[in-house]
């Protein structure tokens, strides 16, 4: 966590990047308030009095996953635009496309900070700071539209900044608590908050040995639903070695492929969708009960819409082909058979990479939503 290029690691990074934007293929990195306390950006943190203090007025460490580290602080003009920078000249400089803006919420709250307010009533706003500077780095780079990053911490104030929220660190398991259906409900009471950008690590993250580790079928379900959100992401976890990845075999590599076409042909619709939430505030995935008011549309948590003229029930169980689905009261495609429902609660098959998504019929924008079966 000491954020600038390893030449030695990755030597002539800044110049495949530019060769990967030219087919088309953006570069995402990865930062957080935090500094590794062994390197050098600690170093001169530390020297001109940039990080968050402790009550003794030492540099306040905190073990993060598995190492110390400092946070800077960002109520100091001078480290706030320090920090700022560094994002404009080894992250945007570099030619990066986006990235990670992780954690924001650890602001200790007996911690000591250069304005000298109350750390425990600026702890909320942490993350809504530090998605500020994320923003404004963009903005002075006149990158905007082009260039984005997306938050997992949040406070009222983020949603002005961040251009994408995701729901944090899920265990890959199939756990209704913080398992791969826990980003159902999670994403749609941000939605219901303000939040019309959302979404999860395909797989899941969080992983303990060979007690909690990702299986394949995970992998491939956490996909397919992914297909259908805002945007698509896998993730190794946090311990890559223990977990199923997504060119594990060729079955893998097919799904994968398959999941980002669906995704891909998705891209007309969900630009019209990103347009509505950023005109309207309309979030791009919806409960049910957006669209139609029946009291069962109000207790589902397991489906949503996205946008409009879409239903998705993610298969959530795991060793199952098929699952209940409520439709609301109308007319309803299913996108892979063709066959057509009414509202009811309905037996739905769903083979591996046909999760159960229907269209609405009356959509005008129908025909081009069949498509992304084909």
């Amino acid at each position: 966590w000491n954020w600038e290029g390893d030449k030695e690691l990755y030597p002539g990074l800044d110049k495949k990047i530019e060769e990967w934007k030219a087919k088309g293929v953006r570069f995402l990195g990865y930062i957080n308030p935090f500094l590794a306390i062994e390197k050098n950006l600690y170093a001169y943190a530390s020297a001109h009095g940039y990080c968050v203090k402790d009550k003794e007025g030492k540099d306040y460490l905190v073990t993060i996953t598995t190492f110390p580290a400092a946070m800077v602080d960002f109520t100091n003009p001078e480290a706030y635009e320090w920090y700022k920078n560094l994002i404009k000249e080894n992250m945007i400089g570099l030619g990066m496309g986006g990235w990670m803006a992780d954690f924001g919420e650890y602001l200790p709250v007996d911690s000591v900070l250069y304005s000298g307010e109350d750390a425990a009533l600026i702890h909320n706003r942490w993350p809504a700071i530090w998605a500020k500077m994320n923003r404004e780095a963009i903005a002075e780079c006149h990158k905007e539209g082009e260039v984005f990053f997306f938050t997992r911490a949040g406070h009222t104030g983020t949603i002005a900044a961040s251009t994408m929220m995701w729901t944090g660190d899920q265990h890959v398991d199939w756990s209704v608590d913080d398992g791969l259906i826990s980003t159902v409900p999670a994403t749609l009471s941000l939605a219901m908050s303000g939040y019309g950008l959302t979404h999860s690590d395909a797989g899941g993250y969080t992983t303990y040995g060979k007690l909690l580790s990702r299986s394949k079928e995970l992998l491939m379900r956490w996909e397919e639903m992914n297909a259908f959100t805002p945007l698509l992401r896998t993730h190794e976890g946090n311990q890559p070695v223990n977990d199923v990845q997504f060119d594990a075999d060729e079955e893998l590599l097919n799904q994968m492929a398959k999941c980002s076409k669906m995704h891909t042909t998705l891209k007309p619709y969900l630009m019209e969708l990103n347009r509505q939430q950023e005109e309207k505030g309309t979030p791009v995935m919806r409960p049910l009960f957006y669209h139609y008011d029946e009291p069962k549309a109000y207790e589902e948590k397991t489906e949503y819409l996205l946008g409009e003229d879409m239903l998705v029930a993610p298969i959530y169980e795991e060793g199952t082909t098929s699952r209940q689905v409520y439709l609301p009261q109308d007319t309803w495609v299913h996108l892979f058979t063709k066959k057509e429902y009414h509202g009811g609660v309905f037996a739905v098959e769903a083979p591996m990479g046909q999760p159960p998504v229907f269209i609405r019929k009356s959509s005008p924008k129908y025909e081009d939503l069949m498509k992304v079966a084909k």
